[in-house]
């Protein structure tokens, strides 16, 4: 019965997994025949309105036949059919195009690459299909708010990998996180991790701020810590989607002993593509050089007694209101565990149309 039951549990793994493969393909398909017949209205309503054979009312004359003649059609709106049109006209500027077929917008996208060499290390295979994960009101503001090539597929690939609803997109848009991003947390990195590889992963794992939108406490200043973590647990999903998709949650308030004296982590991670423990500690103001003694002590006790002995040394974050880098720079010079320093947002202070804006838990159960 027991064997019986484990075969029927290893059954249903399977056929979940290829529903859910399935469905995922079809759905990224889908949107990639919809970037594409978005294209070749845009390129069509651009050749006759720049011929001059359309004058003005012209999209919203046509929009209303489109709707008399397919009753219940949707996302064919006058301002829908301009959005097409910009779409078209944003990335024809940077190669030419033959008339489109619904097939051929792939080979368009790895013309752009081709065309703009300069602007990209290399030529990914795997980035060139995040244009076509992205929907098309997503590529809209993207094209409406970034305008080079690197920042526009920044966007592009955050959008694709992180699930970033188009409110969160238009968060960090305005935020202007293609330039944050660019600023690494303060760290001592460089000094204590010798292997180059984990190193260079270290660096491009951490931000310099993060946008914790979901805390909602009115002065972080005069509250206890404890109330900002217990926000950031009771909110673990959406904190994850801020730390970044490869973090993995192990406990919060994690116990540590040394000679009978407890020591207690605020938050504990592990990072999978670092293969490495990460300790945060939260500390509501300004960052001060003693917070640096405390991390050192978890992350001394963590790769002696907790990390696994293929696993990296572990990592450090101070996650602070504020800090000075300057001070933050000379407090590292004699602690030889990798630690950095990165700041927060809550949610008081951003306008209230951009608050809550990453996805609810139903929202991120149907996008897992």
């Amino acid at each position: 019965m027991e064997n019986e039951i484990q075969h029927y549990s290893e059954a249903i793994h399977a056929l979940k997994s290829a529903i859910l493969k399935s469905r995922y393909k079809v759905a990224t398909l889908a949107n990639k025949e919809l970037l594409s017949l978005y294209f070749g209205i845009g390129q069509f309503i651009s050749d006759n309105t720049g011929k001059g054979f359309w004058g003005k009312g012209a999209l919203e004359q046509i929009s209303n036949r489109l709707v008399q003649e397919l009753p219940g059609l949707k996302g064919f709106s006058s301002s829908n059919l301009k959005r097409m049109r910009i779409f078209f006209e944003e990335w024809k500027n940077l190669f030419q195009f033959r008339p489109l077929l619904t097939d051929e917008l792939q080979i368009a996208i790895n013309q752009l690459y081709v065309s703009n060499k300069s602007e990209f290390e290399e030529l990914s295979e795997q980035k060139i299909n995040y244009f076509f994960l992205v929907s098309f009101t997503h590529h809209s503001e993207i094209i409406a708010k970034a305008k080079s090539i690197e920042e526009r597929f920044y966007y592009i690939e955050k959008a694709a990998t992180e699930y970033w609803t188009v409110d969160s997109l238009r968060t960090h848009l305005k935020n202007n996180s293609f330039l944050k991003d660019k600023i690494h947390l303060p760290n001592n990195f460089d000094k204590t991790i010798s292997n180059s590889d984990f190193r260079s992963k270290a660096m491009q794992s951490f931000k310099d701020e993060y946008l914790l939108d979901f805390v909602n406490i009115e002065d972080p200043d005069d509250v206890d810590e404890r109330e900002i973590e217990n926000e950031i647990i009771r909110n673990i999903k959406k904190f994850i989607m801020a730390l970044g998709s490869d973090f993995s949650f192990i406990g919060n308030q994690f116990r540590l002993i040394i000679d009978n004296e407890e020591f207690f982590i605020d938050l504990l991670f592990f990072n999978r593509k670092l293969k490495s423990l990460v300790a945060i500690d939260i500390k509501k103001g300004k960052f001060k050089a003693e917070y640096l003694g405390k991390m050192n002590l978890y992350l001394s006790l963590l790769d002696e007694n907790i990390k696994q002995i293929h696993e990296n040394p572990s990592i450090g974050i101070i996650l602070c209101k504020e800090k000075n880098n300057k001070i933050v720079e000379f407090s590292f010079r004699d602690f030889m565990k990798p630690m950095g320093v990165s700041t927060y947002i809550t949610s008081v202070e951003l306008p209230n149309e951009y608050k809550n804006i990453l996805p609810d838990a139903d929202s991120l159960k149907n996008l897992m």
